[in-house]
């Protein structure tokens, strides 16, 4: 139980310092240069707008009503090509990246689509992963000793664990950001330092888009993981039902989200790194084969022919 107290501590702990240190700094760097887009992407947003959105020359541009209703309806289309592309995003194949992009001018997300979000990442198999992992590991901690050992006791810690889950994705992910009309996914930087990119994934759990364009703080996700923290006082044993575990357990699972936003980030790095690590020693091999065939194959050199000397 005192590991337990000291471990919620220091995610509290963790997510104070990602605001504090991190916040200012996504502040700064919003307008920055760093931000700039890929001109790829207006690009490609532009083409999969449809053409009868568009006015032919000499055509009568339509009435502001039937243009805002278009557009809309494009934009809709928009986000929901994209949403389809992040719902494939796996790290290792394994660890779910639905609410990742790395298009800064992502179109905003219905409301209908964030609650598909959140279903999506909810019931995948990943989620269920990481329930049991995390229960596996309270369990071997003997956490929360009222539920017991045994399959019973880990049964029922993998039921809090994937309720926790569930809870704090569907307050943090579609409720709440419907209401505040922010954006629940996590957006890439891919450039800059390694220390701005860590400020970045870092304050992700406290600063988010909305769906205007501009950036604030994420309460959203904060107050969702407080909310689901508060409802699993119904299922926790009542040791742990107090307000400063509530705390410690919401500001546990936003910790947790600072974790995973560092590992997103940074992933794609590695996958070039590996890749470019690869084919650097496939070159390497295939240059030594072309070289030991190569010496193989030439024929061997003939001696210089001597020039017929007359007899005298």
């Amino acid at each position: 139980m005192h590991r337990v107290t000291l471990n919620r501590r220091l995610a509290a702990a963790s997510v104070v310092a990602a605001w504090f240190l991190a916040a200012p700094a996504l502040r700064s760097q919003t307008a920055g240069p760093e931000l700039a887009v890929d001109p790829s992407i207006s690009l490609q947003q532009s083409a999969s707008t449809p053409a009868a959105s568009r006015p032919a020359a000499g055509q009568t541009a339509p009435q502001p009503s039937s243009s805002s209703q278009t557009s809309n309806t494009s934009q809709q289309q928009t986000s929901a090509d994209q949403l389809k592309q992040q719902e494939k995003q796996r790290v290792l194949g394994v660890m779910a990246a639905f609410n990742t992009t790395s298009n800064r001018q992502a179109a905003p997300l219905s409301t209908g689509q964030k609650y598909q979000l959140f279903f999506k990442s909810a019931t995948d198999p990943w989620a269920y992963l990481l329930s049991a992992a995390g229960a596996g590991i309270d369990q071997a901690d003997d956490s929360f000793p009222e539920y017991g050992q045994g399959a019973e006791g880990y049964g029922k810690r993998f039921g809090a664990a994937y309720t926790d889950y569930f809870t704090g994705n569907f307050f943090g992910n579609a409720v709440l950001t419907s209401i505040f009309h922010e954006d629940p996914r996590y957006f890439q930087k891919g450039t800059g330092s390694t220390v701005s990119r860590i400020l970045w994934a870092a304050s992700g759990t406290v600063w988010s888009k909305r769906d205007r364009g501009t950036w604030g703080p994420n309460y959203a996700n904060v107050l969702g993981n407080l909310i689901g923290a508060a409802i699993s006082n119904v299922y926790y044993p009542e040791p742990d039902r107090t307000v400063g575990g509530t705390f410690a357990r919401g500001f546990t699972v936003t910790a947790q989200g600072i974790i995973g936003s560092e590992v997103i980030e940074f992933w794609p790095d590695i996958v070039r790194r590996h890749n470019r690590k690869r084919a650097e020693k496939l070159a390497r091999q295939a240059a030594r084969k072309d070289g030991k065939g190569g010496s193989s194959s030439t024929p061997p050199s003939q001696p210089p022919a001597t020039p017929h000397q007359p007899q005298d």
